[in-house]
């Protein structure tokens, strides 16, 4: 069996134990600090629009957090903390 077949195995076995209330279900919480959009967009060195299009997100969207009368949320909120770490990320994972 491979690896991935092992990994998969066993999380089924710890969800079907869990639907059971054989066991309590494991919670991984990952604390996201607010971004500071504006300065994650100028490390990509791209424009407003450009990089709202690379987010997939309305410019208009993108200036509300740039000027926090909006925060992002969810998985934006995730996507700007990966770009945070690497700005090139987007570029290279989809422009590929």
């Amino acid at each position: 069996m491979s690896d991935a077949f092992k990994s998969i195995q066993q999380g089924m076995k710890e969800a079907m134990a869990h639907a059971r209330s054989e066991t309590p279900a494991i919670i991984h919480e990952i604390e996201i600090p607010d971004p500071d959009v504006q300065a994650i967009r100028a490390q990509t060195g791209l424009s407003q629009a450009e990089f709202a299009r690379s987010i997939g997100v309305k410019k208009a969207t993108l200036l509300n957090w740039e000027h926090r009368r909006r925060s992002p949320e969810g998985p934006a909120r995730v996507l700007l903390a990966l770009i945070a770490k690497d700005p090139g990320i987007v570029q290279r994972t989809l422009m590929n």
